[in-house]
């Protein structure tokens, strides 16, 4: 059985999409082109007995190679291996002048393609009218005619295809005739091209290249094999005259064509103010659509949480049921170690990993309904000019509130971004913005340290801090790292649509999977890792008769709850005395010395390590070691323990080290997973390191000078 494959091809917002879900349901794979943040989608469906691939490419423009959409759709399309049999090239049918430039591009590959004639229904609303017939012989193409939010069409596309696989095109897509001198330099330079293609080039490619290199394309020019070339594509625009002209080709193809469109599309209202215009005069108003820009990114935000939240606390519930279940069938007795390592590690592991789903869910359902909506672009427009000052992307602002509530579903959110500078600047600041996890913390530190009013405003001052120091970093790394790297900012507001119910929810099941498949793996594995650093080595001999004590306890005091609290106090001064004996304990002690010119302890150190797995984790081990057990952030008795041992000096030190330093293990996988690059990931995890570490020496040795140690 011959396996054919196929490839979606189109502008952004054309409707690739709902078109591939159509095809392929939910036999659907998602991941990135390797070495570039670009999303890689690709489906499998079966017609006729055959299988077919469907390759979603990145949605552009035109098919040069100035951006990495770009470079990673001309590499795709002129790969000889794996070898594309079909483009589906899906247009955009309500502006179908500025749709069709990037099909006269396809049509000089050489492959077989059909036109996708979409979003036909919002056409028919617009008065516009195509003669198919004409487009076909102009094109060289079979044309169908779909509306992919309703799968209407996608029927007779499935036919045509199936007409495809059991006898071919009779012939490959029409030559674009830009006028007898440009095409017989094209011819010429083809001759030459086609002798000199890289294997790794498919041979039809050949004409596609001639213009490309009258387009003085970076690709083109810096592969090896077509640098004898360069002089003369060069002669070539010599003689087209062309030689400080870099549109000249381009300008033709528009020429084409408008030529075209007058002859076979029909524009019965082009003046027509339609529901998007109407709607754009509000939504992107210069005072108004800032104001409704923050209530719908609100209730993005409560919508995500609020309505996460239930299902958070049913899976936390029903792992800790779990693990509760293992201990209570599982005599300690028997493999008391390995016991405790399924329970206390491997269950609480996934459980870690499963209880951010329904965040990850309800996040991408609501981006979906956005993006699909078309709100998306106007809330990048609206916010793009304030976000630029600080080197971002005005879609940044949507991951960057979501931070607050949690980075990884914030991280993921990114994919939004179609720029891969500003999606890698966005995603390395926003660890910066204070997550709900670290609240337990503030939670803790502030009441013991701050009274009255003075509580609001150092939590407010601390989340205030994190924004700052995000905005200064995005800054800085605009003018360092990715300095000249800058973009052409393109906008397009897409006319607004009824998302349809099937794709949202695909959408939310890509990224859930997507999180489950490449995030969950690493932080369960970090889980037990830092379980075993926190029991072994296991201590045999204690400086207290802690069995001998408790035995006492229980023969002279009587049932009840005071001696259940003088019990559990022993229980947890052995816990506290274990812990320090474990690999964490140890490595806390050795970084001491490290971490005290920043105002840490050794128990600060083990329980900031800890919270690597988790942040909020950092309270529950602070309390194991000042044995007060598994304290939250309300006990009492480790505030009272936190204000003998340290001053408000360092209680605002142990804040500010927590937002800026290394986020979670969870965050540090969706980075690594979204950058597609362990080296990016490191280069996080040690530059927030010394951020944090450099921002709280200052406060703390400046604290200490002025004499509030």
């Amino acid at each position: 059985m011959k396996r054919y494959r196929i490839a979606l091809a189109g502008n952004p917002n054309c409707g690739k999409t709902c078109i591939f879900n159509a095809l392929t349901g939910a036999r659907q794979h998602v991941g990135n082109y390797p070495g570039v943040t670009v999303e890689n989608k690709s489906g499998r469906f079966f017609l006729d007995g055959q299988e077919v691939e469907v390759v979603d490419l990145p949605g552009i423009y035109s098919l040069s190679s100035h951006s990495p959409e770009e470079r990673v759709v001309f590499q795709e399309l002129t790969a000889a291996e794996p070898k594309l049999d079909l483009i589906l090239n899906v247009i955009d049918s309500s502006i179908p002048e500025r749709s069709l430039y990037l099909t006269t591009q396809l049509a000089e590959l050489g492959i077989p393609m059909m036109l996708v004639l979409n979003m036909s229904d919002e056409a028919d609303r617009k008065k516009i009218h195509f003669d198919h017939k004409r487009m076909e012989e102009f094109f060289g193409v079979h044309v169908v005619r779909t509306v992919g939010r309703t799968e209407e069409g996608v029927r007779p596309l499935l036919e045509a295809l199936s007409v495809f696989l059991h006898y071919g095109l009779e012939h490959g897509p029409a030559s674009m005739n830009y006028g007898e001198a440009v095409d017989g330099e094209i011819q010429r330079l083809q001759q030459e091209v086609q002798g000199k293609l890289p294997v790794e080039v498919a041979p039809g490619a050949a004409r596609f290249f001639a213009t490309k290199l009258l387009e003085r394309d970076s690709t083109l020019q810096q592969m090896p094999a077509m640098a004898p070339l360069l002089p003369l594509a060069e002669e070539s625009l010599k003689r087209l005259g062309a030689q400080e002209d870099d549109t000249f080709l381009a300008r033709r193809r528009y020429a084409l064509l408008g030529e075209f469109c007058r002859q076979a599309i029909v524009n019965g209202e082009r003046n027509r103010r339609d529901f998007s215009r109407k709607a754009d005069a509000l939504l992107t108003h210069r005072f108004l659509g800032l104001p409704i820009f923050l209530l719908v990114i609100f209730l993005t935000f409560f919508f995500t949480f609020h309505c996460a939240q239930p299902f958070m606390d049913w899976i936390d519930a029903a792992f800790g049921w779990l693990g509760d279940l293992v201990k209570e069938h599982w005599s300690e007795e028997t493999l008391p170690y390995l016991r405790s390592m399924v329970a206390d590690g491997v269950i609480a592991g996934v459980g870690g990993v499963l209880v951010f789903l329904p965040n990850i869910l309800f996040l991408f359902l609501a981006i979906a309904l956005l993006e699909d909506s078309g709100y998306m672009a106007r809330a990048a427009f609206v916010m793009d000019g304030l976000m630029r000052k600080f080197g971002l992307h005005g879609r940044a602002f949507v991951p960057l509130v979501l931070g607050f509530g949690c980075n990884v579903p914030a991280i993921m959110a990114t994919r939004t971004i179609e720029s891969e500078r500003d999606r890698k600047a966005t995603i390395l600041v926003l660890p910066l913005m204070s997550c709900g996890a670290r609240l337990p913390i503030y939670s803790l530190i502030i009441p013991v340290f701050f009274t009255g009013l003075y509580r609001p405003l150092v939590m407010w001052g601390i989340y205030l801090l994190g924004v700052a120091v995000a905005l200064v970093a995005a800054r800085l790394m605009k003018s360092t790292l990715f300095r000249g790297e800058g973009e052409v900012f393109l906008m397009e507001l897409p006319p607004y649509r009824c998302p349809s119910l099937r794709a949202l929810l695909l959408h939310m099941w890509d990224r859930g999977k997507m999180y489950l498949h490449k995030a969950g793996t690493i932080i369960l594995l970090t889980s037990i890792v830092l379980f075993l650093c926190n029991t072994l080595p296991s201590k045999d001999t204690f400086s207290r008769d802690y069995q001998g004590e408790a035995a006492a306890l229980e023969e002279t005091m009587p049932e009840g709850e005071e001696r259940e609290n003088a019990l559990a106090v022993l229980e947890n001064a052995q816990a506290a005395e274990e812990l320090e004996y474990t690999l964490s304990g140890r490595v806390g002690k050795f970084l001491e010395p490290v971490f005290r010119p920043i105002g840490f302890d050794w128990k600060l150190v083990t329980a900031s390590i800890a919270g690597l797995a988790a942040k909020e984790v950092f309270v529950s081990q602070l309390g194991i070691l000042y044995a007060e057990g598994e304290a939250d952030e309300e006990s009492e008795g480790l505030r009272a323990q936190i204000r003998e041992a340290y001053t408000p000096l360092q209680g605002v030190c142990i804040m500010i080290f927590t937002l800026l330093s290394i986020p979670c293990f969870a965050t540090l996988a969706v980075i690594r997973r979204e950058l597609n690059s362990w080296k990016w990931c490191l280069l996080e995890a040690c530059g927030l390191f010394l951020l944090a570490y450099g921002m709280t020496f200052l406060v703390y040795q400046a604290g200490c000078l002025l004499g509030w140690g």
